[in-house]
């Protein structure tokens, strides 16, 4: 890989869907700023349209939970090979991580030693779970930029230096203008699944999610079903599923945009992760899921840290909406909460303004443009 002499070079790592789409905004961002910049790195689509020269793309080593990881080692080892050397050969002005601790922090530790100047976009999550990577991460790390407002406080009294700057999401996600609950939510329901964006958590939640719709079906009239589908799935593997667990209705799919969803539902079902502040910034009501393995799981909550996974509910200090693990994450749990949650218009009522309640602490728009001028003051 070839770079001109004159140009400045970012090398920029994203592992995840939602990375590599942020990831690309913060790209378009710096190069509003300055058009002469030459950026690398592992990412995905997102990246690859906003002009990065992938060297190996995200959906090669993206990987949820512990004992998942062994599947993809072999990939793993060959993107830090790949990055490693790519660090030492061109010798970027700055390399910016986003999320993904495990790899990037691998990678953090060789520019350090080549004394290039790291960024971490989007932190690890350690005040969740793990938390002694907090000296590692000061060690190795120039700058945070955190995009959750009770971050800042935690790397600060680590004396890192840090940044809050908002969500991404914020960006691009309108505020709903006097959106209000369907008001016949008891006759004519839409309820949402999003299973995630990973071929992995599809396989685990959507016959879930299926299986509820089938009971809720039997439960209420009129009920109508939408499965997300993110941009990074293919639809023919979720038809298959579909296909696989037959059902005597219809199941529509929406494709690329989750916002799409979260207008036409009364409620959504979502595997946790960021889609569920994206729920939340719309005002839709939720029920959060979640499964790994059982080792992933029990040896995860042996380390977290924190009451909930939501984020919704992390954010907030408290529980708004419920959360569905494991073994909860049952058809059946799931669709007596989902019954339960549509029977109480008045519930979701409330919950939808609480949810809204969120928008309020991320900050507000521009993060991309506010992590685009700490990089370039970085070169």
């Amino acid at each position: 890989m070839d770079r001109f002499s004159e140009e400045k070079c970012i090398m920029i790592i994203a592992g995840e869907t939602s990375g590599d789409i942020h990831g690309a905004k913060l790209v378009s961002a710096m190069r509003k700023r300055d058009n002469g910049l030459f950026f690398c790195g592992i990412g995905g689509r997102a990246l690859g349209e906003a002009g990065v020269k992938l060297l190996m793309d995200a959906s090669e080593i993206a990987v949820v939970g512990i004992t998942e990881v062994f599947s993809k080692i072999p990939n793993i080892l060959k993107g830090l090979r790949v990055a490693k050397k790519t660090l030492k050969t061109l010798r970027p002005d700055l390399l910016i991580l986003i999320d993904f601790p495990d790899f990037n922090l691998h990678l953090a530790s060789s520019a350090k030693k080549l004394g290039i100047p790291v960024l971490y976009y989007i932190s690890p999550q350690i005040w969740a779970w793990r938390p002694g990577r907090v000296k590692r991460i000061g060690e190795l790390v120039d700058h945070l930029a955190v995009i959750l407002p009770f971050e800042e406080d935690f790397y600060r009294g680590h004396k890192i230096p840090v940044t809050f700057v908002g969500h991404p999401l914020l960006d691009t996600h309108a505020s709903p203008q006097n959106k209000t609950l369907n008001r016949h939510t008891k006759d004519n329901p839409v309820i949402g699944f999003l299973p995630g964006s990973r071929d992995g958590e599809i396989a685990r939640h959507l016959p879930i999610m299926i299986n509820s719709a089938r009971i809720l079906h039997r439960k209420i009239d009129n009920v109508k079903f939408l499965i997300s589908l993110a941009p990074e799935v293919k639809r023919t593997y979720v038809e298959g599923i579909i296909k696989k667990h037959k059902t005597a209705f219809a199941f529509e799919l929406v494709a690329d945009s989750s916002e799409k969803v979260f207008e036409r539902s009364t409620l959504v079902v979502a595997a946790s992760g960021t889609v569920t502040l994206e729920a939340a910034i719309s005002g839709t009501p939720m029920v959060i899921i979640y499964k790994v393995s059982p080792i992933s799981y029990w040896v995860g909550r042996a380390m977290i840290q924190v009451k909930h996974i939501g984020l919704v509910n992390l954010i907030a200090g408290r529980k708004i909406v419920p959360e569905l693990l494991q073994k909860e994450a049952s058809p059946t749990r799931i669709s007596d909460t989902v019954f339960e949650m549509l029977r109480d218009s008045s519930g979701l009522e409330r919950i939808r303004l609480e949810l809204l309640n969120i928008r309020d602490l991320l900050g507000g728009p521009g993060a991309s443009e506010r992590v685009a001028d700490i990089a370039l003051g970085m070169m």
